[in-house]
């Protein structure tokens, strides 16, 4: 069986709109193991047996990215949940920790004493329109398999 191969990625993330979400251009590109949940599918199936040197045009859709938009991740909490935060603002970003899973939730709307808050990734519901650049190929080490990561 070959062994998964440790991928290297200039990546360029548009929405529908053509507008810029995000890039690597300019910094770090995208280091990552074949077949690691850490990637979205949709990246990992585009790269799938392509080499170095290849651009690829990618729409991955959100069944394929970080799913569809979960209105139940949606949520009104008291404000004192957020005892010690002097000036609470929509925008602003707060890691949960309930039971075994640590949850990232944003603010999005702050009514009196009733704060609400959204659980879904920003990009979720979205369709993702990616320009990729293949810049790195090699077999990964048995460690980063073990690991689940790139290790340098």
């Amino acid at each position: 069986m070959q062994k998964p191969a440790v991928l290297t990625v200039h990546y360029v993330l548009k929405n529908k709109l053509g507008e810029l979400v995000d890039t690597s251009e300019g910094s770090e590109p995208l280091h990552f193991l074949e077949g690691s949940p850490e990637i979205i599918e949709g990246i990992q199936k585009a790269v799938k047996d392509r080499n170095v040197g290849d651009c690829l045009e990618v729409t991955v859709p959100p069944a394929m990215a970080y799913g569809e938009h979960n209105p139940e991740l949606i949520r009104k909490v008291p404000r004192s949940m957020f005892e010690g935060v002097e000036n609470l603002q929509v925008g602003m970003k707060f890691q949960t920790n309930t039971g075994d899973t640590a949850q990232v939730v944003q603010v999005v709307s702050i009514d009196g004493n009733l704060v609400r808050v959204d659980a879904n990734h920003p990009l979720a519901g979205f369709t993702l329109y990616f320009d990729l650049e293949i810049i790195g190929k090699r077999e990964a080490t048995e460690e980063e398999i073990n690991a689940g990561h790139p290790l340098s």
